[in-house]
């Protein structure tokens, strides 16, 4: 028996020298040299741990299954998008001239994400939190279609009660209602298993995104869908930071949330329906298309005068969409640059893309908060604090204790971006999120509004202050930056 036990300890010695090495030759394949000099970092420390952690969340990718259904959908969409420019009566919409400063931002979205530039769509730009649910809700009430949903978190209670008596109205009068929302999102909250019970009993079609359990369809548990949508006929539609949940968030301690949504009218609300038709395929399998009900039919409905452009990203595509697209226009700010987001923890080339824009003279302002809601988060992104403020960026900080949630980015005076995507190696690499773009400059003077509001809300931080933090904060926060892109 002790012989034994000698022979599998020698063993299990070998196979731990021999676990590094070997992913050495795994780890790097296809993986920014970031990440893959965390997970080495990680293995060479704990060889047997590293491996497990690896093989449970190491990839960044949906299952193949997951990838090729999304191929199918943008392949189809391009189609549909081909065939519909040959009506005349469409084609102005899904065609329109493209000023030649956003031509190259216009080419990269449909490149990545399959939908076109738009036009004639009216764009809203919304912060009040109530005013969102209520107006959310009475464009529910004007539905004569279809509603669609979806949500990260999409919970039941008394901020929330609005819509979803709005949508029990709108199963009552014949109208479909359909609701997608993520269950690891939203399972923390206590309301959630009253919520699916509710819509069960109301007629709501709900379904979860990337449920956990479906062993036909195994992903890693992280990979998860924030997209934030509802769309009422094709013709009206959300999108942004929000979450359908109290403002609160049921908390207890006293953080707060303040956000921003878009209501977008006309055709970018097909475009934003067509994201949430996608993963209700994904899900469901149903085809949602007016060859089976014709109540589903396009319509392309005009409704202002500003060009915009929705771009899915995550997991189920071959690239980082919404990174590659940030880079891109940062690159191409020419005077002002204006970032709201709540988690800033950047890989290397957003990071050179928005020093640099601050080096060559425009004048960059990132909004953050003094609240934070995730720890690792929180520290990870104050470490990038230093090299940002010594290149002429400003950072402000909203004032604790509410958390600014917003996630836009305002380009000099004519391109808007307002989606859900933080700006981390979750929101680029694992997370589906959306993104609209607005290349409008009454949309861009709106946001502005917005973000003067922020700055009224939020303080400067000064880099002979910042420097005199304790060692113990700046030695946390490096530890943290390490992980960034594990986080």
């Amino acid at each position: 028996m002790t012989s034994a036990l000698y022979l599998i300890a020698i063993a299990l010695t070998i196979i731990s020298w021999l676990i590094p090495f070997v992913m050495l030759f795994i780890v790097p394949a296809n993986r920014k040299p970031s990440s893959a000099t965390a997970w080495l970092l990680l293995i060479f420390a704990l060889p047997w741990l590293g491996l497990i952690v690896f093989l449970l969340i190491g990839s960044p990718k949906l299952s193949a299954r997951r990838r090729a259904l999304q191929r199918e959908i943008n392949s189809y969409i391009t189609q549909f998008i081909a065939e519909a420019r040959a009506d005349p009566r469409a084609r102005m919409l899904l065609a329109p001239p493209v000023a030649q400063r956003y031509q190259p931002f216009v080419n990269l979205s449909s490149a990545l994400g399959a939908l076109p530039a738009l036009a004639d769509n009216g764009v809203e730009i919304l912060t009040d939190y109530d005013d969102i649910l209520a107006r959310i809700a009475a464009d529910i009430d004007g539905a004569r279609r279809f509603v669609h949903v979806q949500f990260y978190i999409l919970i039941a209670d008394e901020a929330t009660e609005a819509c979803f008596q709005a949508m029990e109205r709108a199963v009552a009068r014949g109208i479909a209602v359909r609701v997608l929302y993520d269950p690891v999102g939203s399972r923390k909250y206590p309301p959630y298993r009253a919520t699916l019970r509710r819509m069960q009993a109301a007629g709501i079609s709900a379904y979860p995104m990337l449920p956990l359990y479906r062993l036909d369809d195994v992903n890693r548990p992280d990979l998860r869908n924030h997209r934030k949508i509802v769309v009422i006929d094709g013709e009206v539609a959300y999108t942004g930071s929000f979450n359908l949940i109290d403002r609160r968030y049921h908390r207890r301690d006293a953080i707060q949330y303040d956000e921003l949504m878009a209501r977008v009218c006309g055709p970018a609300a097909d475009a934003l329906d067509a994201v949430f038709r996608a993963d209700w395929f994904s899900e469901t399998g149903e085809r949602l298309s007016q060859s089976d009900d014709p109540a589903l039919a396009i319509t392309f409905t005009p409704g202002g005068t500003s060009l915009c452009q929705v771009l899915p990203s995550g997991s189920g595509f071959e690239r980082e969409n919404n990174l590659r697209l940030f880079v891109d226009l940062i690159h191409a700010s020419r005077h002002k640059l204006v970032i709201c987001n709540p988690y800033f923890v950047p890989d290397e080339a957003l990071m050179m893309a928005v020093v640099s824009s601050a080096l060559r003279g425009v004048d960059v302002t990132i909004y953050n908060s003094e609240a934070q809601d995730q720890f690792l988060v929180a520290y990870a992104q104050r470490s990038y604090y230093e090299e940002l403020l010594r290149a002429g960026v400003k950072i402000r900080l909203y004032r604790a204790p509410t958390l600014l949630h917003t996630k836009t980015i305002s380009i000099d005076d004519d391109i808007a971006v307002i989606g859900s995507s933080n700006m981390d190696m979750r929101s680029f690499e694992l997370n589906l999120e959306v993104t609209l773009l607005c290349y409008d400059p009454n949309v861009v003077a709106d946001l502005r509004q917005a973000e003067a509001s922020y700055h009224a809300r939020s303080r400067s931080i000064e880099l002979d202050s910042w420097l005199q933090r304790p060692l113990h904060n700046r030695l946390f926060e490096n530890l943290t930056r390490l992980m960034s892109a594990l986080l």
